[in-house]
C-alpha cells in the first residue's frame, strides 16, 4: 500500500497539509493557482496547461468536464469554482432568483436578507459552485451609475448591517458546512464614487472620504470573517485598486488583521495595461499585481506568461507567490475539497433547489422589498366603499413591463446576458408578472384588460466597434423607441374604459449593468408620453415602477393617484405586487436610496456634508423627489413623546456607553403597520466638516389598529463619531440631536438634545 502523501492527510493541520503541498509544486503550478479564468473557453488549456486553481461561468456541463480534468493533473489540486450569485444562483435554470439586492435592502430587514442569502447558498452548493461574488457593499450615490441595482442603498449604516446578514447567510456555520460558500465582499473600496456616473472611471475620493463612509462596511465584514474580498476596477489618486499599497496593505492587511482571500475583478491585471495604462506589459503588471498581495487573479490570461516572465527576470521571486498560494490553498483545505471536491449533486438538487419553502420565502421578500410612494386613496384596489361600473371592478394593465418576465428579475439572472448556456433566461411558468398576478388575484367578476402603450428601446451596434481592446464583446447601443401612437390610442382606450389603470413602466436589462451606466435618469421611449396619455383620460392611475434604481418621473407619474417603485422583485414579484394593489398584504418597504427629481441634482443622497450657497439651483430645486427612507402604510402610524433616559452622557474611557431612550407609536388607522424606525444623529458641531445627519439605527414594529406602543431606541456613543482632519475616527464631546422617525426628511423627525462630556 502506497504512503499517504502529508497533504492528503485530512488528519493533519491545514497549515501543514498547505506547507507540504507548496513545497511539491512547480513555480508554473503556483502561478496557475493563483489564477481564475472563464470556463467559457478553453477550459482544457486552463486546468492542464495554465494549472488553474479557479474557473467562473462554468455551465452544469463545463463543470463536469472541469473535474475530469483535474483528475489527470499531477497533483490533483480541486478547483474552486465561482459564480455570480448575486440574488439566487443567476445562471441555474430552475433555480430560486429572489429581488434585486437594492429591491432587497428596501426591506430593511437583516433577518429577511440572511435567509434569502442562505437559501441561495443551499442551492448553489449542490450545483458544485462554491463561491459567490457577492454582496455588493458599495454606496450608491450617482443614479446614473449602472451598478446601483447591486447595491444595498446609499447608507452605509443600512448597508453594513444588510451586508453583515448576507454574509452570514452564505457562510452559514462555517466552511466545512456542506451548504456554505464563500462570501465576497465586493468592490474594494471606492468603486461607486464614479465620475459622471460612469462605471469603473476614476474615483476622486480622498482616504478621509474612504474612512468616513466607504470603508466601515468593509471593516465590519473583514473583521466578522467574510472570507474573500473582491478589488474595485478603478483607479483612485491615479493608482488602480489591484496594486493599492495604502488600501490593501495598510488598511485592510494591516490595520484591521484580514487574513482572507483577495481576488481581482475581471481582468484587473491586464487593464494595468491596455487601459489605465500604467504598466508598459503584462510582465510588469504580474510583478506589481503580486507585490501588492492579490491572491486570486480573474480572466487575465497573460498573467500566467508574465508572472513566469517576471520571475525570470528577477522582477518577482518564487517566493513571492508562496503568501497568494498558501492562502488559496488554505481555503480549498477548509472547504475539504481535497476529501470532497463537491462536485454537482443531482439527487440533492432534486432536494433543494426551488423548494416549497424557498418560494414561499422568495414571495416573502418580494412584499418586503415594494415601496408605496404616492397614494391619493385610490389603493388598495379591493374596498368596498369605491364606485364600481355595474358592481365590478374594471382593471387595465398597461406598460411595456407588465408582462416582461425576465426584465422583473434584473440583472445577473438568467436572460441578463452573462452566461451563454441560459440566454434564453429562467423558466417562465416559475416567474409571475404583475399581469400574471393581478388576473390571478382578483374576485371573479372583475376584469383585467391589457395594453402595451408603448415600446422602449432598440438596439444597434457601438460605433466603436464590438469588442473591448481585450477581446471582451461591447454592449449594443440603446436606442430610444419613438412613442408610437397606436399603442398609445389603444392603451387610452382600454383605460378609459377601466376603473383604475395600472401602468408598469421602468427600464430594461439594456440599460442596466456594467459599462451601462446612464446619461439621463428619465423613462425611456415611448412610456413618458404614455403616461402623459393616460393622465389626460382621468381614470384614476397607479404607476408602478418596475426599475432597476431610482429614476426621474414625469408630473403625470408623480401627480397619479398611487406609486409603486418595486425595483427588480423577482420571480414571485407579480404575486406581490397584485396582492400590495389589492391590499392583501400591507406596504412596509422603505427607500434605501432616494429619487431624484432631475438628473442635474446628482450625486443624490441623504447625508450630504454641510455647507453650500443656498439650498437649491437658481432654476430647479434640489429637494428629493423621494428621500431615504421613505414608504407609505396604509395606515397612518403618528410619532410622539421622544424622551432621552438622560440628557449628558459621559463618553467612556473604555468601554462603550450608550444614548438611549424611547418614543411613543400610534396608529391612527384601521389597518395594521410594521414601521420600520428610524434613528438619526447629528453632531451640532465637528472639528472638520461632516454630514447633517446620519443613520445609526433602525428597528422595525409591528402597530396595531388604533393602537399605541412604547419603543426604545438606542445609539451606541462610539457610532457619535467623525473623521477628523488627520484621519482618525473620534468622538468628540459636545451638543448632539438624537433624530428619530419613518424618514429621513427633516420635517417628519422628532429631536431630543444631549451632550456627550467627557
Amino acid at each position: 500500500m502506497s504512503e499517504t502523501l502529508p497533504y492528503l492527510d485530512p488528519q493533519l493541520p491545514v497549515a501543514e497539509r498547505v506547507a507540504d503541498l507548496l513545497g511539491r509544486m512547480t513555480a508554473q503550478e503556483k502561478v496557475g493557482q493563483m489564477m481564475q479564468l472563464d470556463a467559457r473557453e478553453g477550459l482544457p488549456e486552463h486546468v492542464l496547461s495554465t494549472h488553474v486553481g479557479s474557473i467562473l461561468h462554468a455551465s452544469p456541463q463545463r463543470l463536469a468536464e472541469a473535474h475530469e480534468l483535474v483528475a489527470r493533473t499531477r497533483l490533483g489540486i480541486p478547483l474552486l469554482v465561482g459564480e455570480d450569485c448575486i440574488h439566487g444562483h443567476s445562471f441555474f435554470k430552475g433555480a430560486t432568483i429572489f429581488p434585486t439586492q437594492l429591491g432587497m435592502a428596501a426591506s430593511w430587514d437583516p433577518v429577511l436578507v440572511e435567509r434569502a442569502a442562505r437559501a441561495t447558498a443551499v442551492e448553489v452548493s449542490a450545483t458544485g459552485v462554491h463561491w459567490t461574488f457577492s454582496p455588493v457593499l458599495c454606496i450608491a450615490r450617482d443614479l446614473r451609475w449602472g451598478r446601483v441595482n447591486e447595491t444595498f442603498g446609499e447608507d452605509p449604516h443600512l448597508l453594513g448591517e444588510l451586508a453583515s446578514a448576507m454574509v452570514r447567510g452564505y457562510q452559514g456555520d462555517g466552511l466545512d458546512d456542506p451548504t456554505a460558500i464563500l462570501a465576497t465582499a465586493k468592490h474594494f473600496a471606492g468603486y461607486s464614487e464614479t465620475q459622471g456616473g460612469r462605471d469603473a472611471s476614476e474615483a476622486d475620493i480622498s482616504r478621509r472620504k474612504l474612512r468616513s463612509w466607504f470603508l466601515p462596511p468593509f471593516e465590519r465584514v473583514a473583521r466578522e470573517g467574510c472570507r474573500t474580498f473582491m478589488l474595485g476596477y478603478q483607479t483612485m489618486d491615479g493608482v488602480p485598486i489591484t496594486v493599492n499599497d495604502w488600501l490593501l496593505g495598510d488598511v485592510l492587511r494591516g490595520e484591521w488583521g484580514y487574513t482572507g482571500t483577495l481576488i481581482t475583478d475581471w481582468d484587473n491585471v491586464g487593464r494595468m495595461v491596455w487601459e489605465q495604462q500604467v504598466q508598459p506589459d503584462h510582465t510588469h503588471a504580474a510583478a506589481a499585481a503580486v507585490k501588492a498581495g492579490n491572491d486570486m487573479v480573474m480572466t487575465t490570461p497573460q498573467f500566467f506568461a508574465g508572472a513566469l516572465d517576471a520571475i525570470s527576470r528577477g522582477l518577482l521571486s518564487e517566493s513571492d507567490l508562496h503568501p497568494a498560494v498558501s492562502r488559496i490553498l488554505t481555503v480549498k483545505f477548509e472547504l475539504g475539497l481535497f476529501e470532497d471536491p463537491r462536485r454537482p449533486d443531482p439527487s440533492r438538487q432534486r432536494e433543494v433547489i426551488a423548494t416549497a419553502s424557498h418560494t414561499v420565502l422568495n414571495l416573502e421578500v418580494a412584499r418586503r422589498s415594494l415601496v408605496l410612494l404616492r397614494n391619493d386613496g385610490a389603493l388598495p384596489l379591493r374596498d368596498a366603499s369605491r364606485p364600481t361600473h355595474g358592481g365590478a371592478r374594471r382593471i387595465a394593465v398597461v406598460g411595456p413591463l407588465a408582462d416582461d418576465a425576465q426584465t422583473q428579475l434584473g440583472d445577473w439572472a438568467g436572460s441578463s446576458g452573462q452566461a451563454d448556456w441560459i440566454l434564453e433566461g429562467h423558466p417562465r411558468e416559475m416567474i409571475t408578472t404583475v399581469l400574471d398576478g393581478l388576473r390571478a388575484a382578483v374576485p371573479d367578476d372583475w376584469t383585467v384588460s391589457r395594453a402595451r402603450g408603448a415600446d422602449i428601446l432598440t438596439l444597434a451596434p457601438d460605433p466603436s466597434g464590438e469588442f473591448f481592446p481585450d477581446g471582451q464583446p461591447r454592449p449594443q447601443v440603446a436606442v430610444p423607441s419613438p412613442p408610437d401612437p397606436a399603442l398609445i390610442e389603444e392603451a387610452v382606450a382600454a383605460a378609459s374604459a377601466a376603473d383604475v389603470v395600472v401602468a408598469v413602466v421602468g427600464d430594461r436589462i439594456e440599460l442596466v449593468g456594467e459599462g451601462r451606466s446612464t446619461a439621463t435618469l428619465e423613462l425611456v421611449g415611448g412610456q413618458v408620453a404614455l403616461l402623459d396619455a393616460l393622465a389626460a383620460t382621468g381614470t384614476p392611475m397607479v404607476v408602478v415602477l418596475l426599475a432597476s434604481k431610482p429614476l426621474v418621473l414625469p408630473d403625470s407619474a408623480l401627480d397619479a393617484a398611487a406609486v409603486v417603485w418595486v425595483a427588480n422583485p423577482g420571480m414571485q414579484g407579480g404575486r406581490a405586487i397584485a396582492e400590495l394593489l389589492l391590499g392583501d398584504i400591507e406596504p412596509s418597504g422603505r427607500l434605501p436610496i432616494s429619487f431624484a427629481r432631475h438628473a442635474g441634482q446628482q450625486p443624490t443622497y441623504y447625508n450630504q456634508v454641510r455647507g453650500q450657497h443656498g439650498d437649491r439651483y437658481a432654476d430647479l430645486t434640489q429637494r428629493p423627489a423621494f428621500a431615504f427612507g421613505e414608504g407609505l402604510s396604509y395606515t397612518t402610524v403618528d410619532y410622539s413623546d421622544l424622551v432621552l433616559d438622560a440628557d449628558s452622557v459621559s463618553v467612556p474611557v473604555t468601554g462603550d456607553g450608550t444614548v438611549s431612550g424611547r418614543v411613543t407609536l400610534s396608529n391612527k388607522g384601521s389597518r395594521p403597520a410594521l414601521e420600520t424606525v428610524q434613528v438619526y444623529v447629528r453632531d451640532l458641531v465637528t472639528s472638520a466638516s461632516w454630514a447633517d445627519k446620519e443613520l445609526k439605527s433602525f428597528t422595525q414594529v409591528r402597530v396595531e389598529p388604533g393602537a399605541s406602543v412604547t419603543v426604545d431606541v438606542a445609539v451606541p456613543v462610539s457610532a457619535c463619531s467623525i473623521v477628523d482632519a488627520s484621519g482618525r475616527r473620534v468622538v468628540e464631546p459636545g451638543g448632539f440631536e438624537l433624530l428619530v422617525g419613518p424618514s429621513s426628511r427633516d420635517e417628519v423627525l422628532l429631536r431630543a438634545a444631549f451632550e456627550l462630556t467627557g
